[in-house]
């Protein structure tokens, strides 16, 4: 299908950790893109050529587009030929989605449409919040239709994003991509516009199917992270060194039990699996159960370093890591920082030095409090009572372990056994 306004030019809604990379390749591959996002911060930033978090390359590849020409940011929504939506979604206490930033954007896009426009979501979200999407703009333009063949058309795709953060920029271009359409011309738009910069294979599927894929990824690596998590509990009791036990029991051909820790954060999968129970509540129950495992872990590494403590008058606790995994500076859901939080919190007279190499500054939770610290390794070994080992980042794996003989330590991560 040939589309009637050549895609060209691309509005990328939303410029967090997907929606930057994703407009700095599109730009890179030639398109003139234009991203919008309501913090003027960022916004600012990146018309400087700078980014407003760390990603490995990402820097280069925004300083060099946005020279040329290719990219530029700013507050108000323009007139497009696509548009993706790369907006948070969050979820609600009760655990169900919050749609609002979905629809904010859909609001926004509305008033510059045409018709012909293509309109991707790359949000992460359950079954039929494309089609949500469609919906609140087509409300807000009857004179538009989701009906191929018209030149009042409007196409609608959802394309999730499966990267690793701290490989954004390979694994954007490298890895195979899922592309649902609402019809099969809204997917054959999108492989198109994602072919210019994707080198993996394009997977044409329907959008309900494409959003279910990515939380379907997620929620399986969830399960299997729960299992390793409840089993470390488990051998702990039993007096079991749980990482022997997992190397072991690896050994079978057909086994490969994960590592445990303290818990699972980030924006994917500690998010991710509740909207698939959102949606199936009386159908998802092995997913539930494993989401309850896993955000059941921090507070038992917590009691942990509680009960020995207890040991010390006014103890220093080294907290080696708060990001949600190694090697990055993300701290969105990191089950180790919320541990960090509750230390403070409930060691009102402890000393809690926050080890994080990946950050300058403590997070708004931490920051400002008498009793917490952010600073370098080799000074909170040195005057705590309790190393508490929570992210393995490079740094911590060389450390000097003769230096931790006399701490108490606690490795959530089996890192100095």
């Amino acid at each position: 299908m040939t589309p009637r306004i050549p895609l060209n030019t691309v509005c990328v809604v939303g410029l967090g950790y997907i929606g930057l990379p994703t407009a700095a390749v599109l730009a890179q591959a030639g398109k003139t893109v234009v991203g919008v996002d309501v913090e003027q911060t960022t916004v600012d930033a990146i018309n400087d050529g700078r980014v407003p978090f760390a990603e490995e390359g990402l820097e280069a590849v925004v300083a060099g587009v946005v020279a040329q020409g290719r990219l530029s940011a700013g507050t108000v929504m323009p007139r497009a030929d696509a548009y993706i939506v790369a907006v948070p979604t969050p979820f609600r206490g009760d655990r169900a989605i919050d749609l609002s930033y979905i629809e904010s954007a859909a609001e926004s896009i509305a008033p510059r449409l045409e018709g012909g426009e293509l309109i991707v979501l790359e949000s992460t979200s359950p079954p039929g919040t494309t089609e949500h999407m469609a919906g609140v703009l087509l409300r807000a333009r009857p004179d538009l239709t989701d009906a191929p063949g018209s030149p009042a058309s409007l196409h609608f795709a959802h394309a999730p994003e499966r990267v690793l953060p701290g490989r954004i920029m390979i694994e954007m271009v490298d890895n195979d991509r899922i592309i649902g359409g609402t019809t099969p011309e809204a997917a054959e738009l999108t492989r198109d516009l994602y072919a210019s910069f994707c080198h993996g294979e394009l997977l044409l599927t329907d959008a309900r199917t494409a959003e279910m894929a990515k939380l379907t990824e997620n929620a399986f690596r969830d399960v299997n992270i729960a299992f390793a998590n409840e089993l470390s509990i488990i051998a702990e009791r039993q007096g079991i060194d749980v990482w022997e036990l997992i190397e072991l029991a690896n050994h079978h051909p057909r086994v490969n039990i994960l590592k445990p820790g303290p818990g699972v954060g980030g924006h994917c999968i500690a998010v991710d699996p509740w909207f698939i129970v959102a949606a199936e509540p009386e159908a998802s129950r092995l997913i539930a159960t494993a989401r309850e495992v896993n955000d059941a872990k921090p507070d038992h590494v917590l009691r942990k370093v509680l009960e020995r403590a207890d040991r010390f008058k006014k103890p220093t606790v080294a907290a080696l890591g708060i990001s949600f995994k190694p090697d990055i500076d993300d701290l969105r859901e990191s089950p180790s920082k919320e541990i960090c939080i509750a230390l403070a919190d409930q060691l009102p007279d402890a000393v809690v030095l926050v080890v994080e190499p990946n950050i300058d500054q403590l997070p708004s939770e931490l920051d400002g409090r008498d009793n917490v610290e952010l600073t370098e390794m080799d000074d909170a070994v040195s005057r705590a009572d309790i190393v508490l080992l929570l992210v393995d980042h490079t740094p911590f794996k060389n450390f000097d372990r003769d230096r931790l003989r006399e701490k108490v330590l606690i490795d959530t991560r089996g890192l100095w056994r």
